[in-house]
């Protein structure tokens, strides 16, 4: 007798995008979610900055409706108050540089801790258009998207767990952020079954073999510009040419990578194409 074995279905793609401001990465999600209403997903978008609006202007700017797929929640890192930054000011004005780099702020927690509640948002995530909540992301399953906007503020919070208002951050105030930020993306990229998006701000870091300029994705500091990208399938380097706005996986000094897209440039910004192919070779 022939033993048989049922397939796993594959676990959605884990999509980095990555770009300069203003090159169309939060107005992209519009086509993931259009994809999403075409095939009985749902997609679910944690908005850590101001994207809401751009996202939204996908359809409304266009007189359609906003697709009932469509979840969103907005947890943006808590500025410092004035008061802070004058007592931060102060501090400056009569210490050290070493006295600087040892001060601890003792409110940096509860409603000042602004990546906690990321996290707490992710525990449980509520939906601000319907008020319905759909418990943590963590136990998404293939039915489900899950999109963070963007990877620039999730690090100012993880940075800002750790500091709080003090002005000089120390490198084992990077180190703490950095293992956070990390732990993460790993949970959400390797221990999810769903599809997972994050956008993200870049940087330009030095290579220090070869000595050239090479554009990279931005977070607490540049340990983790080499970390971050092999937790995804696909790195995605966002382009504005006038009016144009492209994907790039071939842009010469990118740290890009693909497993869905083929390595070249003015690819249409249109996740449908990396969802399609996510289903052709075997997911649902």
């Amino acid at each position: 007798m022939t033993e048989q074995t049922t397939s796993k279905p594959l676990s959605g793609p884990n999509i980095l995008l990555m770009g300069p401001s203003g090159t169309g990465k939060t107005f992209a999600i519009g086509t993931l979610v259009d994809w999403a209403a075409a095939n009985a997903k749902e997609v679910f978008v944690l908005f850590t900055e101001n994207g809401l609006e751009t996202l939204l202007g996908y359809w409304r700017d266009r007189g359609k409706e906003v697709p009932a797929c469509l979840y969103w929640h907005q947890q943006l890192t808590v500025p410092l108050g004035l008061k802070a930054i004058m007592t931060g000011a102060e501090i400056v004005g009569k210490s050290s540089y070493e006295m600087l780099t040892k001060m601890q702020d003792a409110n940096r927690s509860g409603d000042n801790n602004s990546f906690w509640k990321i996290l707490q948002s992710c525990a449980d995530f509520a939906d601000d258009r319907t008020g319905k909540t759909f418990g943590p992301v963590d136990a998404f399953g293939l039915d489900k998207i899950f999109v963070i906007d963007s990877l620039s503020e999730l690090s100012i919070a993880a940075m800002k767990m750790q500091v709080g208002i003090k002005p000089m951050a120390a490198p084992q105030d990077y180190g703490v952020a950095q293992q956070y930020i990390i732990g993460f993306l790993r949970l959400v990229t390797q221990g999810v079954p769903c599809t997972f998006v994050i956008t993200a701000h870049v940087d330009r870091i030095l290579d220090a073999v070869t000595q050239e300029t090479k554009t990279m994705v931005k977070s607490a500091g540049k340990a983790l510009a080499d970390e971050i990208p092999p937790l995804f399938s696909d790195v995605i380097y966002t382009v504005r040419e006038g009016d144009k706005f492209y994907w790039d996986t071939a842009k010469y000094g990118v740290d890009c990578k693909t497993r869905s897209l083929g390595y070249r440039s003015k690819i249409d910004p249109n996740f449908g194409q990396i969802m399609e192919l996510w289903v052709k070779r075997g997911g649902k």
